[in-house]
């Protein structure tokens, strides 16, 4: 599947049009965000995040305990700027489902709403995770993005080019609802193997969120700020293996 996607990101990206060129993407309200600087891939342990889950329905993939997601699932591809700040709901159509059929195998397997919650759009909708993400943060990647198709196909490219369960998995890091390993030794096993140092964030005693970070053209990069990041983490951290989660306390809204 990646080099199926690969091929149709590279098709998408030398095609002119998207999100209100005329006008400027970054356009809001009244007045113009500036460029953004580079590119933060935030990805997720579902493990982590589903032990919050305190009641199911159909949209949360925490609920599903036969296929809830034993992989790093995407969180979200944020535009940055490198004073730690960042661009959001920029200028650009509503989120529209139809736009991404194609990609709804793929975006439900390694993209899912770990919540029941249906957070705000910034037209003052509720929409679904995925509407929640393109419209806060991919109206703002622009010119890099053009549109709402190619911003979640660019996710996934990045995402699959970038494996961090892959890279964790391989160095030992494996889920356990007993072990605690260094997070010392997680960072330097994504260094080693991007290249460059991400953020990190934790849930209590266990690993919640990886960051990595991007040049514009999706070369890693070090993070500009490490501002979640190591403070919220302890030195050893879990994996909350998969079902090991309890109805417990509401689910996080998104961000």
């Amino acid at each position: 599947m990646l080099y199926v996607l690969m091929g149709v990101c590279c098709i998408l990206i030398g095609v002119n049009g998207g999100w209100d060129e005329e006008v400027g993407l970054l356009k809001r309200g009244g007045g113009y965000q500036r460029e953004f600087d580079y590119f933060k891939l935030c990805v997720q342990w579902p493990g982590t995040y589903c032990r919050r889950t305190r009641h199911c329905c159909s949209n949360n993939a925490c609920c599903s305990r036969s296929n809830s997601p034993s992989v790093f699932t995407i969180h979200g591809l944020w535009a940055e700027y490198n004073d730690g700040t960042w661009p959001a709901c920029c200028s650009g159509r509503p989120f529209d489902e139809r736009e991404i059929s194609t990609l709804l195998e793929p975006l439900g397997k390694y993209w899912p709403s770990l919540s029941c919650g249906s957070p705000r759009s910034c037209h003052h909708k509720k929409v679904p995770f995925w509407g929640h993400e393109v419209e806060k943060h991919g109206t703002c990647a622009y010119p890099v993005v053009h549109n709402e198709h190619e911003f979640f196909l660019t996710t996934l490219n990045v995402y699959f080019k970038y494996n961090v369960t892959d890279v964790l998995f391989k160095a030992g890091y494996v889920p356990s609802n007993s072990e605690k390993y260094p997070l010392g030794g997680i960072i330097s096993a994504i260094e080693n193997a991007f290249h460059a140092t991400p953020e990190v964030a934790c849930s209590g005693d266990a690993l919640e969120e990886l960051r990595i970070c991007f040049y514009k053209n999706f070369e890693p990069r070090d993070c500009a700020h490490d501002t979640s990041s190591r403070g919220s983490c302890p030195r050893y951290v879990s994996l909350p293996a998969r079902g090991s989660w309890g109805l417990r306390s509401n689910t996080t809204a998104a961000s």
